[in-house]
């Protein structure tokens, strides 16, 4: 039976991820400090639930033993509170990925999957793919892109297979305690409040439904060529906000009233992934559609 740690697997990507490793047969132990996370989301999954911090090396090294693949998702808050809090910022998302390949290589273990995002492109996220030089705009995106420094630094040096993937704008179910734009936009049509829109409405996503990002990231850990690797994994659909705003009231039923802000400091405006290499190497073919998705995570949001 294949084993796997996944760091932050109380979230809401992780408990996605974990669910469908249990469907594979996995034996799965999450590590989480649960200030994100809940233990809600493994509620009824036979796994085993470590609580700790990426940043404690020595609880993070006991969680690695025994185990053939580190899922690497834990990580500080996006590019907002990056720029409000870059310190921890860094100490979270890049020297936790450190710390993770480091712990991960002492223990033994086979292979570690770090979670990325198209924010160490920058600009050049236009469309994003893997063979674009870095340019960050934010310190969020520098720690995204040290750790993918980081995963090439360990499987050049010491032979350890790090994949590094970069994940375009997730949503789905078990997402109630995330801020970026998809629930957040749903927890405030649900209240009937208006919706922020920063910037004209133009800017564009690349928005992958949680299966399917989950899906990829198994690939990336199981095919034997991947190791040294980056991937974007995404939906390869570039939505603008206007669109999906529409969408949104579609599904609900209950059309927005939308108030625009003046643009943030160090989002990108334009944005999508080329995912060509990640369908080729890793057989990953994203299934689907945005409509469809944006109906399953309404639908579960009025569960809780």
């Amino acid at each position: 039976m294949p084993t796997a740690l996944v760091t932050g697997g109380a979230g809401f990507i992780g408990s996605t991820l974990t669910r469908m490793l249990l469907e594979r047969d996995y034996d799965v132990r999450v590590y989480d400090d649960l200030s994100s996370g809940s233990e809600e989301h493994l509620d009824g999954l036979d796994v085993e639930l470590v609580v700790g911090d990426v940043r404690d090396l020595e609880s993070l090294g006991r969680a690695c033993g025994g185990v053939d693949t580190v899922f690497h998702l834990a990580a500080g808050a996006g590019v907002v509170d990056s720029i409000e809090r870059p310190i921890e910022n860094f100490d979270l998302n890049a020297r936790g990925t450190l710390l993770a390949l480091w712990a991960a290589k002492q223990a033994g273990v086979r292979r570690l999957v770090f979670s990325s995002s198209n924010a160490p492109l920058g600009d050049n996220a236009y469309p994003a793919s893997e063979d674009k030089p870095v340019a960050p705009l934010s310190p969020y995106g520098a720690g995204k892109a040290t750790g993918e420094a980081y995963c090439s630094a360990f499987f050049g040096a010491y032979g350890f297979e790090a994949v590094a993937v970069r994940f375009s704008n997730a949503y789905g179910p078990r997402s109630g305690r995330k801020s970026n734009v998809i629930p957040l936009f749903i927890r405030r049509i649900m209240a009937g409040e208006p919706l922020i829109v920063y910037g004209d409405g133009t800017q564009t996503r690349d928005f992958v439904y949680v299966t399917d990002l989950a899906g990829g990231l198994i690939r990336a850990a199981e095919t034997p060529s991947a190791g040294g690797q980056i991937y974007q994994l995404a939906s390869g659909v570039e939505t603008s906000l206007n669109e999906l705003v529409a969408m949104l009231g579609e599904v609900s039923g209950r059309p927005p009233q939308v108030v625009q802000e003046p643009p943030r400091a160090g989002e990108i405006q334009r944005n999508y992934s080329l995912i060509d290499k990640a369908r080729e190497q890793l057989g990953h073919a994203p299934e689907v559609a945005l409509r469809d998705g944006l109906q399953r995570t309404w639908d579960w949001f009025q569960t809780i």
